[in-house]
């Protein structure tokens, strides 16, 4: 094995790196190139076992599979380049993608509807509507301007003395309807005055560092 391949394998996955024993459906390995596009880019290790062990792939079929999932299962289309390569006289395709221009990228899901994902440490997770609008905000590059107001300073007193928040917490906590916290969450985190924070299972919001303060 040479020794770019090998180092590669060694990190394990994580949030810039996969691996995928085969391609059983195109679909699947658009979810990946969705989350990768979307987030920071990342590397598709195909014919690599969870472990890190080698089992080789069929590399015509999968290529075909890869262009399939990139062309047809994601919108807007997402580029990538492919290398192959050969361990023990089995093939390994390494699959590198970047971070998309065109964000949110959706990928079609096995009933038909299209999702976006982000790449949360080895996990693929569906982008939640924060991040979509986040994404939408980003794309139309206009300036952000936060109007500090009632629910505005409500959450910053609360963060201040409790390290994170829902969106539904949030809500409640400020009176206000669900696309007013939404609104408001989505600008603060393009000033970075709060983070998201993504798990698998949910959302919460934080302050950034540089606006913590001591209490």
């Amino acid at each position: 094995m040479n020794k770019y391949l090998r180092d590669l394998i060694a990190g394990g996955e994580g949030q810039k790196l996969d691996f995928k024993y085969c391609i059983s459906d195109s679909r699947k390995i658009a979810r990946t190139l969705s989350a990768f596009a979307n987030t920071e880019g990342g590397t598709l290790l195909i014919g690599v076992r969870d472990n890190g062990g080698i089992a080789g792939v069929r590399s015509e079929e999968e290529i075909y599979m890869i262009e399939t999932a990139a062309r047809l299962f994601c919108k807007p289309e997402i580029p990538y380049t492919i290398k192959h390569h050969t361990v023990d006289s089995k093939s390994v395709l390494e699959i590198k993608v970047e971070k998309g221009k065109n964000r949110p990228y959706r990928a079609k899901s096995e009933d038909g509807t299209w999702r976006s994902y982000s790449r949360q440490n080895d996990q693929n997770i569906v982008a939640n509507r924060i991040l979509l609008d986040i994404w939408r905000k980003e794309k139309n590059q206009r300036g952000v301007m936060i109007t500090f107001s009632g629910p505005e300073n409500l959450l910053m007193d609360f963060l201040r003395k409790n390290d994170e928040i829902t969106l539904s917490g949030f809500r409640r906590l400020a009176g206000i309807n669900n696309n007013k916290a939404r609104q408001i969450l989505v600008n603060m985190i393009l000033c970075r005055v709060i983070d998201m924070i993504i798990t698998e299972k949910g959302s919460f919001y934080k302050l950034s560092g540089e606006h913590k303060t001591p209490l």
